[in-house]
């Protein structure tokens, strides 16, 4: 397989709730419209933002339908099919397949662990060979799984997977990602995966990013990306600052998942509550952190616009 070599930033959705915790997936229409007006490049459906572990199968499979029938050929559409189960995996990649996603990306399982890079490789190996026409990424997050195998090593076996295409890396681990970025002369895709970090990846190469944040922030990562090519390293390391701040609120305020859909909500697309075990904010919390929001001129910056 040729792999594209990807260039630009890539959102991570948030899964659109209702009040029951049911999928609401009419709001997807003025999401998807939102993200393009935006100049995101594609989006990875159902990671971690997406609350994919707390979604029954059946369910991943809806909200893909839904992103594909609405921003199909417009984004780029990489569906984490990731799983404790290796056939719900493999079930996702191949209905991912058959629906038209751009890639599919996979976690690795993190109940019972990999001890090495041969072993998570050979839990992989399947999953991508299910939807072996479309690029696979490896989805590196040892903060989320507690498996810390150098993304570095799995790329010394990628060889045996034709399809693979690179890692969404979600680490600051920079001399692993280094070695990433030059294996085999640069030929697999290192996806930047911490948007306060967006700055470090591009130091190193990285031509592409995914991130939560940029759900709502894209012009902000933007100017980021123009500062740094055009070498205002100044500038850029005033936004990337910024950045900083938001996510200190975020973090201040339960995670990226938690309140990222509460600000979501702010801005008028109306992705509900979280599910448990991720508690969603009260009322009092969310006007806290609006006000929070409200102290770093947050609402200059934010994107969405009706």
């Amino acid at each position: 397989m040729n792999i594209e070599m990807l260039n630009g930033l890539v959102a991570a959705p948030f899964t659109p709730m209702d009040e029951k915790g049911d999928l609401n997936l009419d709001q997807i229409d003025k999401y998807a419209d939102l993200l393009i007006r935006n100049k995101i490049m594609g989006i990875f459906v159902c990671g971690t933002t997406g609350e994919s572990f707390s979604m029954t199968t059946e369910e991943r499979k809806q909200v893909l339908e839904k992103w594909i029938t609405v921003a199909g050929g417009k984004l780029k559409i990489i569906c984490h099919v990731g799983s404790n189960c290796l056939k719900e995996s493999n079930e996702l990649a191949a209905h991912a397949q058959r629906q038209g996603a751009y890639a599919i990306g996979c976690i690795s399982p993190m109940f019972f662990k990999p001890t090495d890079a041969r072993d998570l490789m050979e839990f992989l190996k399947p999953v991508a060979a299910t939807a072996p026409e479309l690029p696979f990424f490896y989805y590196h997050f040892p903060a989320f799984t507690g498996i810390d195998i150098k993304a570095s090593e799995l790329f010394k076996l990628a060889s045996s997977v034709p399809n693979f295409a690179g890692v969404k890396f979600t680490h600051s681990d920079f001399y692993d990602m280094q070695k990433c970025l030059a294996f085999n002369g640069g030929s697999y895709n290192v996806l930047n995966g911490f948007d306060e970090m967006l700055m470090c990846g591009l130091s190193l190469g990285a031509k592409a990013a995914v991130g939560s944040t940029y759900n709502f922030l894209a012009p902000l990562y933007h100017d980021i990306w123009e500062s740094f090519s055009s070498g205002d390293l100044t500038r850029a390391r005033e936004l990337q600052q910024f950045s900083v701040r938001v996510v200190d609120i975020l973090v201040k305020y339960r995670g990226a998942t938690v309140a990222g859909k509460s600000i979501m909500g702010m801005l008028g697309i109306d992705c509900g509550p979280c599910r448990l075990p991720l508690n969603t904010l009260s009322e009092t919390e969310i006007s806290q952190m609006k006000d929070d929001l409200n102290a770093i001129g947050f609402f200059d910056k934010a994107n969405l616009k009706n």
